[in-house]
């Protein structure tokens, strides 16, 4: 409702928020992402644990994570281990999953992983592939987005933004959307951390993994504190990811997703009642 009482809410402003640039690099990442965690788990499988430091195996005691299976009288049963705690991993697929007659024994069942079956070659190749693809992309969104000041306007949060976060988090709270022409102070602090730290963080890890790489900047590995780390790193960013993912997907659902989806499709952007005209704008 608006300010008047008994008068029907006005709608704000259609506006371009999203360019050309922004819409088609957001669709090939969700791609991306969608096969590089899929086959990032048919990759995992092959040695499903985790280690901190150079060296890995049987014999080191540096994992972080182990997934496995034992036997019991009741039957193979999923075992996971992180930081030394161990629990039945089998309600969530981890270690053993499919029926009692005909068990898989995997890190990931196959319904979360490309292929769904045991294919390490074809997963890595997959993977590779959607891995240079989404890098392409990373850099054809910063140049663009540094050119058409989508970085500054809106990723960037500046002390205005800082300071309206209590606030922001309160809205979020009550489920008090502001559409404004620009992101508020939390959507600011999240696709930063994603552009900036998270997905640097997750190309530069993988590509610390790459005995290639390693043969040209075997600095990569004394940063990330070897390939193993690296790898840990790795799986805890695409943990992060898909974290940040879930949390999108439901603010997307809160704040409307007709108006969402609109924007990361056409451009146009309902803004709230209020929102000032600009040249350009749309009724």
């Amino acid at each position: 409702m608006s300010e008047q009482a008994g008068l029907p809410a006005v709608k704000g402003p259609l506006i371009y928020r999203q360019s050309i640039w922004t819409r088609v690099t957001h669709w090939i990442w969700a791609i991306c992402l969608f096969f590089l965690l899929l086959t990032g788990l048919q990759i995992f499988n092959a040695h499903p644990a985790l280690y901190i430091g150079q060296q890995s195996g049987f014999e080191f005691e540096n994992a972080i994570l182990e997934i496995g299976a034992v036997n019991t009288p009741e039957g193979p049963r999923g075992r996971t281990t992180v930081f030394g705690q161990t629990f039945d991993s089998t309600a969530l697929g981890l270690g053993v999953s499919g029926s009692a007659e005909r068990p898989t024994f995997t890190g990931f069942p196959g319904a979360v992983t490309i292929p769904s079956y045991r294919d390490l070659g074809t997963g890595r190749v997959v993977h590779f592939f959607f891995g240079w693809v989404f890098v392409i992309t990373m850099f054809i969104w910063f140049l663009a987005s540094f050119i058409n000041g989508h970085i500054r306007r809106d990723i960037v949060p500046g002390p205005a933004d800082i300071k309206g976060v209590p606030r922001d988090v309160a809205d979020h709270a009550r489920l008090r959307f502001h559409h404004g022409r620009t992101y508020g102070p939390l959507q600011k602090l999240a696709y930063f951390g994603v552009f900036f730290v998270l997905f640097p963080l997750i190309v530069l890890t993988g590509l610390t993994m790459s005995p290639g790489i390693n043969a040209i900047a075997p600095w990569m590995l004394d940063i990330f504190g070897g390939r193993q780390t690296a790898r840990t790193i790795h799986f805890i960013v695409m943990l992060l990811l898909v974290g940040f993912f879930i949390i999108h997907i439901v603010m997307v659902v809160a704040a409307g997703p007709i108006n969402e989806l609109r924007s990361m499709l056409s451009g146009w952007y309902r803004a709230s009642p209020g929102t000032p005209t600009a040249e350009g704008d749309k009724p």
